[in-house]
């Protein structure tokens, strides 16, 4: 209840002049999520948006929300119209962030459907003009990715590989397919709102 009185503090009481902070949201995708995770600790000003499927997730791999807590504001999918989502419009954020992406969620933003907080606040960033930086998941004819517990591996239908196809033609937005080009178009991102790198996770 605590957390939830001090997540609504937070949407009437913004940090931080206009568009200064990156909204990180995450999706109920396990794939990468440690590498994904791991990025987001380092990138300065930071809040996380959790969808309902996340939650669910995040503690699978060991990041409860206690400890997310630690190093971010943390918005929950609460509500029925994704009231964290006004922050957009109150000129918060300068970069929207969704990774990993669920090819539930690539598909989704890919079509114009926002039902959840993260394509909630996909879809409404594109509208103002807010870049958005998508990793999606299932991106290759072969996808290897860590469960829980055991590697799996799994074969994308025709479907979700021209669903990513789709959502790089969207407005405002750019698709990533690894860890590694999702670092190389964050650090993009930062040289040009002059940013840099936290040097350190705490």
């Amino acid at each position: 209840m605590l957390h939830e009185e001090a997540e609504l503090q937070a949407l009437d009481a913004p940090d931080g002049p206009p568009r200064s902070r990156f909204a990180f949201a995450v999706t109920g995708s396990g794939h990468y999520l440690e590498e994904a995770m791991a990025l987001a600790v380092r990138l300065p000003a930071t809040d996380l948006f959790l969808s309902a499927a996340a939650e669910e997730v995040l503690p699978q791999y060991g990041f409860t929300l206690e400890s997310l807590r630690k190093t971010f504001k943390v918005f929950r999918d609460k509500s029925a119209s994704s009231v964290p989502v006004g922050m957009l419009y109150s000129d918060v954020y300068h970069t929207v962030i969704v990774a990993p992406a669920t090819s539930n969620t690539v598909a989704k933003c890919a079509l114009g459907i926002s039902d959840t907080l993260p394509t909630n606040m996909f879809a409404q960033a594109g509208k103002l003009g807010i870049p958005g930086i998508v990793f999606a998941c299932d991106t290759e004819p072969t996808v290897i990715t860590k469960a829980p517990h055991e590697w799996v591996t799994l074969h994308p239908r025709r479907i979700e590989l021209e669903n990513v196809q789709r959502l790089r033609g969207i407005d405002h937005c750019r698709v990533v397919c690894s860890p590694a080009e999702l670092e190389a178009e964050l650090s993009r991102r930062l040289r040009e709102l002059s940013l840099e790198w936290n040097t350190s996770s705490s």
